[in-house]
This record gives structure tokens, C-alpha cells and sequence, in this order.
């Protein structure tokens, strides 16, 4: 019998950054915890990355996931966000990679699909799904629970990506 995976989900954001732990047994997923991070407005790019790394940092230490996955980055009409939440992204990949953990990554619309069944769900309908699909979370911000269906979504994907990255280190 294999033991449950501990999954952490991260969805980046400089303002916000979502996080969400999930342990995936077979098909069986239960919630950890989740939560958000938020950055000051008023305060330089680097204080904001380094709170986001060292809450993130914080959040690997008490729930030691065995993985973690990342939303990857839209491309925005203003490239100053962008490349901000570029930034911010960097460190989401950074700090599970840190501690040892692989890092998938999946685009927004990916998630979606796997949370609501179609591409373009919105934050209400990923946050009922989320109550759904884990019924003791309950998400105070969009972002953990974004953060949540990341996680879900690596639980779901999770076999095919460890299956190429043996087959691309081969």
C-alpha cells in the first residue's frame, strides 16, 4: 500500500499569493490547509518577494509537502504587471525547489478544465468545485482556493508529468 502524496499548490500573485496543501491517495484527496499571502503595497518589489518567499518558506516547513505545482503565468496587456508577477512566480517555483521538492507547473486553463470540466470557469465556480471536491476546505480568498485547485489539478496530472520527466531524463 503506498502512502498518501502531500501535495502544495501556489498560485503566484505580488499582491496575493494562494496556497493550498492536499494530500492524493489513489483517487481519494483531502484537504490540509490553505491560505494567502499578502504583500504591501507601499513596499519596494524586493520586500514584496521576499515576503512571498519567506511565507511560502514558512508554509514547506510546517505541512512538508512531497510535491508542489504552480500555476504558470498569463501574458498580460501591461508588461510592467507581467513581468512583476513574473517575479512573484519566480519565487512560487523557487522555494519548493529549495526544499528539495519537483515543481510542475500548468497553465490557468488547464486547471480550470480539471476543476470545472471546461477552460474558462470562473472563481466562483472553481470555488464551488473546490467545496465539492474537498469538503473540509473552506478558502477565505480566491487565491487559496485557486491555490487548492492547483494542488487538485497536479493530483489528477501528476502520473503523466512524473511519466515524461523520466522519459526526458531517460
Amino acid at each position: 500500500m503506498t502512502r498518501p502524496i502531500r501535495i502544495l499548490g501556489i498560485d503566484p500573485g505580488l499582491r496575493r499569493t494562494g496556497w493550498g496543501v492536499i494530500e492524493a491517495e489513489g483517487n481519494r484527496l483531502v484537504h490540509i490547509a490553505c491560505g494567502s499571502l499578502t504583500t504591501d503595497d507601499q513596499a519596494t518589489l524586493a520586500e514584496r518577494l521576499v515576503t512571498i518567499h519567506d511565507g511560502l518558506a514558512a508554509v514547506v516547513a510546517e505541512h512538508r509537502p512531497d510535491e508542489a505545482a504552480v500555476e504558470a503565468t498569463f501574458v498580460n496587456k501591461d508588461a510592467t504587471a507581467t513581468l512583476k508577477l513574473g517575479q512573484a512566480r519566480g519565487i512560487a517555483l523557487l522555494v519548493p525547489a529549495l526544499a528539495g521538492l519537483s515543481v510542475a507547473e500548468y497553465a490557468p486553463n488547464l486547471v480550470k478544465k480539471t476543476i470545472v470540466g471546461a477552460g474558462h470557469g470562473d472563481k466562483t465556480q472553481i470555488r464551488m468545485m473546490i467545496g465539492v471536491l474537498l469538503p473540509k476546505a473552506a478558502p477565505k480568498t480566491h487565491d487559496a482556493a485557486d491555490a487548492l485547485a492547483i494542488a487538485v489539478c497536479h493530483a489528477h496530472h501528476r502520473q503523466s508529468v512524473l511519466l515524461k520527466a523520466k522519459v526526458m531524463a531517460g
